[in-house]
């Protein structure tokens, strides 16, 4: 599914989404609330600390002998029958795809959830060539039936309401008009998705981790979705980014313990399959894609991105994300680790601004993704491309000139906290621009400064 409408900057489109105060408050309260089940998983072990550390050095390692471990994944899985293809982008992992389907004759394609796949566009590229693609992840297929992207790496509909949902459902599905009961849309979505299952003639998966020891690829789902799209057909496809490779199972164990935990709370997904063989007189495929991934990773600091296990902790967390919503970002990657891989491919040169570097997203992350620094080495290097969104290389030069010096940021802070006492904020807040249109103003302190409050106190003392 391709993004959404004209390509915005991060603060155009986010300035739609907060229109709805609503949904916003929701959207916020729902993802703080996964927030808070991670913190309570991550707190129940002793040990979480050690995990993240040994889950960072796995990754590490992996990527620093990646092509030993991609070598030694690829003759393990065709010694186990499988059928092992390379992509070197999005447009050569989708024709590899088709001509796996096509050479079956396979016309409908069941499908779990792949972020890749959403990255390469493989939706949109199969149904032009005649082949009917069904997402069965039940926010995939929400977002489906809606012609929409997703807007969350884990739960992709988020943004919408069980309303919202209903209303599809009745649309797309027959459900009972105005049923927004949550169980009632399940039951209806499994019974329609159960056909599909039934009459498809190829599964297709994304891949959490690739086992380069034993040929092994692990798909962990919570609704059984990817299981019965690879057991039911005969042809099964397995497409994976590079950076899925891990050295061998007792890899997948720690990364198993941290991943659930990290993205839901949950102690782990209630499927972790791993699958490494075809079926009898059936086929397995595995796409293995590039899609820019060894370019990035030329800078040490960028390939720490590629550490990342996809629980989308980061943006559960992130103030920004919470309060803009996926789609204000114009990548199919949202939030803090979207900004991390995708502010290169951003068009707007808006993306690396949509973050306050408060560096939550880098301390949930179970795999130690110095986010918030690969965030800022993308602002550092657009300053120096002289990409700079609008107004940056004018007045922020301005702002850093006026706040180095002590008398005029003191007098204007004098000025500020006057007219804060005075005037009320409907009056104040057009003066602030964008850093005000969305936020509550302080409340003017009743004493002076804190610079006069930490002179008096210091003397007291």
């Amino acid at each position: 599914m391709a993004l959404l409408g004209p390509i915005e900057t991060h603060a155009e489109a986010a300035a739609k989404f907060c229109k709805d105060e609503a949904r916003v408050d929701w959207h916020d309260k729902a993802l703080w609330q996964l927030r808070h089940k991670r913190d309570l998983a991550a707190g129940s072990l002793p040990e979480w600390e050690q995990l993240k550390e040994l889950g960072s050095k796995i990754k590490q390692h992996t990527l620093a002998n990646l092509a030993d471990y991609l070598e030694k994944f690829e003759a393990n899985c065709r010694k186990n029958g499988i059928v092992v293809h390379w992509a070197k982008d999005g447009k050569e992992h989708n024709e590899i795809v088709h001509m796996i389907l096509s050479k079956h004759g396979a016309r409908k394609l069941v499908k779990s959830k792949s972020m890749l796949t959403e990255e390469c566009h493989l939706n949109p590229y199969l149904e032009e060539h005649g082949i009917e693609v069904i997402d069965t992840d039940l926010g995939e297929r929400i977002i489906q039936l809606d012609r929409k992207p997703p807007s969350h790496i884990v739960v992709p509909a988020i943004h919408m309401t069980k309303e919202e949902v209903g209303e599809l459902f009745h649309e797309k599905l027959g459900t009972p008009e105005d049923e927004s009961d949550p169980t009632c849309l399940t039951r209806a979505a499994r019974v329609h998705l159960r056909e599909q299952f039934l009459s498809a003639d190829a599964g297709l998966t994304g891949v959490n981790m690739a086992v380069a020891e034993t040929g092994t690829v692990v798909v962990c789902t919570n609704e059984g979705n990817a299981d019965m799209g690879t057991n039911l057909p005969k042809l099964q496809i397995h497409c994976m980014g590079l950076d899925k490779i891990v050295p061998n199972l007792d890899s997948v164990g720690v990364l198993l313990r941290t991943l659930a935990r990290n993205a839901t709370g949950q102690s782990i997904t209630a499927y972790s399959s791993m699958y490494s063989g075809p079926k009898q007189d059936g086929e397995m495929h595995v796409v293995i894609v590039d899609n820019g991934r060894t370019e990035s990773m030329q800078d040490p600091l960028m390939a720490e991105a590629y550490k990342c296990i996809r629980c989308g902790g980061c943006l559960n967390t992130c103030p920004v994300y919470r309060r803009s919503g996926g789609y204000s970002y114009n990548s199919l990657i949202p939030g803090p680790i979207g900004l991390a891989v995708n502010s290169n491919k951003d068009e707007t040169h808006s993306l690396p601004w949509a973050c306050t570097l408060c560096a939550s997203c880098t301390m949930v992350c179970p795999t130690k993704v110095p986010l918030h620094e690969i965030i800022f080495n993308w602002r550092r290097k657009k300053a120096q491309a002289g990409t700079l969104p609008y107004g940056k290389s004018t007045y922020m030069p301005v702002v850093g000139k006026f706040m180095a010096s002590e008398t005029a940021l003191n007098t204007s802070m004098s000025v500020l906290r006057t007219a804060l006492r005075y005037l009320p904020n409907g009056v104040m807040k057009p003066f602030g621009g964008s850093w005000t249109r969305h936020r509550e103003l302080p409340e003017a302190p009743k004493t002076g400064s804190f610079e006069s409050w930490f002179r008096k106190n210091r003397e007291n003392n």
